[in-house]
């Protein structure tokens, strides 16, 4: 039996320290990070998550300004909101909640938000740093995975990883974290050939496809490590939905050496990386130094 990569925990020790950085900064410069997000349209998922993002920046000691717009928000207006944002110094990182209503053109609104307050790291200019190696804001469920991923393994040097999937938002920026780390990294994905074959050779499988349980427990490399950052909702056999993952949990707990469980898993690590990241944003912003506990 392996060991369940506890996300939950992990992202709870990872919101103490940004709140000890919240207050370091406070206390030596008077600052107080601020973190807007805006949520346009009523997807219910997108509530409980913008819901959930205000709850955890107002305990780490942030400021939390919600902006919620109705679904017929003009492109035009959400960019002048938008606009106001970058020029509002109480607001240090800017997240628009995706997906946004498809009258929107989403990548215009992301490329909209200034680079410097852009703290989903999704931003072209960020995701061009990300790729060759400069300081950048990292996409904050990718950085969550490569957290527990170092967490439990320790050095990555050396390690095969095989990232199913190849999305802008997870896929790719996962590849070029473990890239950093000295991995040897194959992205797959549906057109891949012999998949399962490919996924048994990782030491390191990253599922993020959106396919409920499609990596099954004889895809898995007796020891390897196994982070599933797919969610879906699926009916059990009691006929009761439930969520699940894109890794066949109990099968692949069979053989693994560590799996990151659907819910539990890397879900909690991409708000607490989000707080992160808005406490990066400000650093930067007034040029102090970043502290010690979040670096």
């Amino acid at each position: 039996m392996s060991t369940v990569i506890d996300g939950k925990a992990f992202a709870a020790g990872l919101r103490e320290r940004v709140a000890q950085a919240v207050k370091i900064i406070g206390s030596q410069n008077g600052i107080k990070p601020g973190l807007a997000v805006v949520l346009a349209g009523e997807d219910p998922a997108s509530q409980v998550y913008v819901r959930n993002k205000g709850k955890q920046t107002a305990e780490v000691g942030m400021n939390s300004f919600e902006h919620k717009l109705p679904m017929d928000t003009s492109e035009r207006e959400l960019l002048a909101l938008v606009a106001r944002l970058n020029n509002d110094a109480a607001v240090n990182g800017i997240l628009v909640q995706l997906p946004l209503p498809t009258h929107i053109d989403e990548s215009k609104v992301i490329n909209s938000i200034r680079v410097d307050k852009d703290v989903d790291g999704f931003h072209v200019e960020n995701v061009g740093k990300l790729f060759i190696g400069e300081d950048s804001l990292v996409p904050c469920t990718p950085a969550g995975c490569l957290m527990l991923l170092k967490d439990h393994i320790g050095d990555l040097t050396g390690k095969n990883a095989v990232i199913v999937g190849r999305s802008n938002i997870v896929g790719k920026p996962v590849s070029v974290l473990l890239l950093r780390e000295h991995c040897t990294v194959t992205i797959a994905h549906s057109r891949t050939r012999d998949l399962p074959a490919v996924c048994r050779q990782a030491d390191i499988v990253v599922a993020a496809v959106g396919v409920p349980e499609l990596v099954k427990g004889d895809w898995i490399k007796s020891g390897a490590v196994v982070i599933d950052v797919g969610i879906s909702r699926v009916k059990g056999k009691d006929g009761k939905s439930k969520l699940v993952g894109d890794v066949d949990y109990a099968a692949a707990m069979e053989v693994a050496d560590g799996v990151t469980p659907v819910p539990g898993g890397v879900g909690p690590m991409t708000i607490a990386c989000l707080l992160r990241n808005a406490v990066i944003a400000t650093c930067r912003q007034h040029g102090i130094e970043i502290p010690s506990v979040i670096t």
